[in-house]
């Protein structure tokens, strides 16, 4: 039983930083990826940022590159998502999410299996 559970969002000022946080538990970190997702009302799923969990490789949304930053610790199994510069556009539900498919587009796409409840981050 897969369970993800965010942690870390809130409300900042343009230009403040946030760290969501996304504790794993019975998810196997050999399997094929994770990351995050956000949904803001009225707006499509956007995949933010992720990371392939057989490499390094990490990819990320055009509209957060330069500014957000996905990592895994693997010995706390936590997945994190550190915000700087935030914007108003970057205010929506956050959800972390795994998948076990691998198929990398459906990573890069942000069609996981898996997810959590979601955090809200709302920037002003």
């Amino acid at each position: 039983h897969v369970q993800l559970v965010e942690s870390g969002g809130g409300s900042v000022q343009a230009g403040e930083s946030l760290r969501l946080s996304c504790a794993v538990s019975g998810y196997t970190f050999s399997s094929y990826c994770m990351g995050w997702f956000r949904q803001a009302p009225g707006k499509a799923r956007e995949a933010v940022a992720g990371l392939l969990l057989g490499g390094s490789n990490t990819y990320y949304a055009d509209s957060v590159k330069g500014r957000f930053t996905v990592s895994l610790d693997n010995a706390e199994n936590t997945l994190y998502l550190q915000m700087n510069g935030l914007k108003p556009e970057d205010t929506a539900l956050y959800y972390c999410a795994a998948d076990d498919r691998g198929v990398d587009s459906y990573c890069y796409m942000g069609y996981y299996t898996y997810r959590g409840q979601g955090t809200q981050v709302t920037v002003s």
